[in-house]
């Protein structure tokens, strides 16, 4: 059984179709109960029973923020989607990373609206601001990622049969199957050691940050991984640059996790229409029939 073999077959069984469906199903009932327990805590926290009566943390106090906790639990499922994803190209991979970020966005509005200051000059407050700049970029970062996907629809789609290319897919199952079993170990250090300073400090800090400040460091490494394996197998300038591109976009997005207020989602923005305009450039070199008929 040659080499190749042996990863596909690996491959097929950590993400094959059956798999993907179990965990699906896994994470929706999982997203269900975690909303009807989230809601649970709050009620408890509401009428002061138990531990949750010293607990400081925005997400106890109001039931829209239950919402917070099934769209962790989905992202979840969004994260094994994009290593799964890895293998297949750059670009359908940096699509569903703008897909996850989008998620995180939206989460963290459902966490903010309850925060809302409603009394007086509510349109100085600065809660306020910054979460009509995040529901206004939210829009324009949905528009962004529809224009990358119709941007992505339009590479060419080849039957890849040259063994180069097979083994360089291949290596990429091997750097995804790594990536998966560093994000598992990854997740339940981040879990348990937020898990800790809650008990211990009786506070919730950067919650939004949470397991997806480690995510992004590691996909900016495993794209820094394909894109070095890749010098081995292709010498093409304008993918050597479009991928290099994306991997700045993948930094800009990781950087946003550090930043507070407006700087958050301009960094979010920055990066995926930085990614858009690198794939618009690389559409335009490679496809120039299609922008000469469009």
């Amino acid at each position: 059984m040659t080499y190749s073999t042996q990863v596909n077959r690996l491959f097929s069984i950590v993400f094959g179709e059956k798999i993907q469906k179990h965990f699906e199903s896994i994470i929706l009932v999982l997203a269900g109960l975690g909303f009807l327990i989230h809601l649970l805590l709050i009620v408890l926290k509401t009428n002061n029973i138990g531990f949750l009566s010293e607990v400081n943390s925005t997400l106890l106090n109001d039931p829209i923020t239950a919402i917070y906790t099934p769209f962790s639990l989905i992202l979840i499922y969004e994260v094994y989607l994009l290593v799964f994803y890895l293998p297949r190209s750059f670009t359908s991979c940096v699509s569903k990373q703008f897909e996850i970020i989008s998620l995180i966005v939206i989460r963290k509005i459902f966490k903010d609206i309850p925060q809302m200051d409603l009394q007086g000059d509510w349109y100085l407050s600065q809660h306020n601001l910054e979460l009509m700049v995040d529901l206004l970029g939210f829009l324009l970062l949905f528009l962004l990622i529809y224009l990358f996907n119709v941007g992505k629809n339009r590479l060419p789609k080849k039957v890849v049969k040259d063994p180069k290319l097979l083994n360089f897919i291949s290596s990429k199952k091997v750097v995804s199957l790594v990536l998966l079993f560093l994000l598992m170990i990854t997740s339940t250090y981040s879990l348990v050691t937020w898990l800790m300073n809650v008990f211990a400090d009786g506070y919730v800090s950067n919650v939004d940050g949470v397991f997806f400040n480690q995510f992004f460091t590691l996909l900016i490494l495993t794209d820094v991984i394909i894109l070095l394996i890749s010098f081995r197998y292709t010498e093409e300038y304008s993918k050597l640059i479009r991928n290099t591109g994306f991997i700045i976009a993948t930094i800009l997005i990781r950087l946003s996790f550090s930043a507070d207020g407006f700087l958050n989602i301009i960094l979010i923005l920055t990066g995926v229409g930085f990614a858009l305009l690198i794939l618009q450039i690389f559409n335009a070199m490679e496809n120039p029939k299609l922008d000469s008929t469009a």
